[in-house]
C-alpha cells in the first residue's frame, strides 16, 4: 500500500512522556500540544519524501531511500545519518535518541515511536 498522502493528526497516546523522554522541555511540550501535526508523504517506489509541519509552520523534510543511507533531521534540528528500511509493511528509522515505525492501517497513518521504554503512538486521518 503507497503511503502518499497528506495526514493530520487524530489521536496521540503518551505524548507527553514520550516528548519528555526526549528532554523537551514542559513549555515545549505544551506548545505542541493543541497542534495538529501535518504531515505529507510522497512515496516513488523506495523513495520518499517525509514532510511534517509542526506549531509557528516549522517544517522538516525528509528524503530518503529504503536501504540506503540518507541524511535525516529531527523535529528539533539535529543532522543524523539513518538508514530507512521496510519491514513488511512498515517503515522502520532509528532516529538518534527513539525509533519510529510508520505503517498504513485502514486508511490511516499509524507512526510508533519508542524511547526509554515509552512507547508513543500517532494516528492521522488521511486528508488528500
Amino acid at each position: 500500500m503507497s503511503f502518499t498522502g497528506k495526514y493530520e493528526v487524530e489521536s496521540e497516546k503518551n505524548y507527553e512522556e514520550f516528548l519528555k523522554c526526549l528532554g523537551l522541555s514542559g513549555d515545549t511540550i505544551e506548545k505542541y500540544r493543541h497542534f495538529k501535526t501535518i504531515t505529507e508523504v510522497v512515496q516513488d517506489g523506495n523513495n520518499f519524501t517525509w514532510i511534517n509541519t509542526y506549531p509557528g509552520g516549522h517544517t522538516v523534510t525528509n528524503k530518503f531511500t529504503i536501504g540506503k543511507e540518507s541524511e535525516m533531521e529531527t523535529m528539533g534540528g539535529k543532522k543524523f545519518k539513518a538508514t530507512v528500511q521496510m519491514e513488511g509493511s512498515k517503515i522502520v528509522a532509528n532516529f538518534p535518541n527513539y525509533q519510529q515505525t510508520s505503517e498504513i492501517v485502514g486508511g490511516k497513518l499509524v507512526e510508533i515511536s519508542t524511547s526509554g521504554g515509552v512507547t508513543y503512538e500517532r494516528v492521522s486521518k488521511k486528508l488528500s
